[in-house]
């Protein structure tokens, strides 16, 4: 690992403070940071990318009218078996992706800089079941608030973005870990929202960077076919190799962009959990006795 100030994770800091640091963190640890995520999470990418094109092709049927005619019935069932396989195998990659972060934090922070990748492995591979867990909660109760004019579901997502560092860095259960990100966002759930507002959308801006190619194939294609006489031969590109190899790079790139806003919740939740319980103080205090 390269040569660099450690960063002290335990301790306050505003709006401008979280984002700079998340980004140092970054800065300092993409090479091993990246790469165990790479290692751990790489298998479920995979398989996520291959349901990824199978949907895919699986949507540009639903637009082929000669599909439609001959099996419409097939066509549809095929098209929902690919989104609920989807989405089984988002909420594990994400799952997994949010572990192996934390997970690498935690070790980071307790090495005071020097990240164990077998001790995060092996942390892992223990707290599977307790993430997922966590995550259909967090899940199911955000989609339900969003059901409201989205405005319950923000609210409650914010709330709920600092569960999976309370059951990570306090080692509760998953029922604790969800009612305890209320008590801890009381009276900052403003602060922690702006947090993650300016980071997401500073992560939406990088993410559309690595869509351009896309964007940019897809606009070429629609000029091709639309002076044609069937226009509804433009979903064929999503069956064309072109298509789904930009499609999986540019997939590729967001998801490793996603892993940015986790590391802010955690720089989230030690700000709060200093202005509430001084953790990292006393810490301090207790290791200048060990020291004397």
């Amino acid at each position: 690992m390269e040569d660099y100030n450690f960063i002290e994770f335990k301790k306050e800091r505003d709006l401008g403070a979280i984002i700079t640091d998340t980004f140092a963190f970054i800065r300092q640890n993409w090479k091993s940071y990246f790469l165990t995520i790479l290692k751990l999470v790489g298998p479920v990418l995979l398989m996520t990318l291959a349901v990824l094109v199978f949907y895919l092709l699986a949507m540009s049927d639903v637009f082929n009218k000669s599909s439609l005619d001959s099996n419409p019935e097939g066509v549809f069932s095929k098209l929902i078996s690919w989104v609920f396989a989807l989405m089984f195998v988002y909420v594990m990659l994400y799952s997994l992706l949010s572990m192996t972060s934390l997970f690498f934090i935690k070790s980071y922070i307790d090495t005071k800089g020097k990240p164990d990748f077998y001790k995060i492995k092996e942390q892992v591979y223990q707290n599977v079941w307790k993430f997922l867990g966590l995550g259909f909660l967090v899940t199911v109760v955000t989609v339900f608030g969003m059901v409201f004019c989205y405005i319950p579901g923000i609210y409650l997502g914010t709330i709920l973005s600092l569960a999976t560092s309370i059951l990570v860095f306090e080692e509760r259960t998953v029922g604790d870990s969800f009612s305890h990100s209320f008590t801890l966002i009381k009276g900052e759930w403003w602060n922690t929202f702006g947090v993650l507002i300016v980071v997401w959308l500073l992560i939406g801006i990088l993410g559309q960077v690595f869509s351009i190619p896309t964007i940019i194939y897809q606009f070429i294609k629609m000029g091709t076919v639309m002076g044609g006489d069937d226009p509804t031969k433009f979903f064929e590109v999503f069956k064309e190799p072109i298509y789904l190899a930009l499609n999986i790079g540019s997939y590729v790139f967001q998801f490793m962009l996603y892993s940015i806003p986790l590391i802010s919740t955690v720089f989230i939740y030690f700000d709060l959990n200093e202005q509430k319980n001084l953790t990292g103080t006393f810490e301090k205090i207790d290791n200048l006795g060990n020291n004397n």
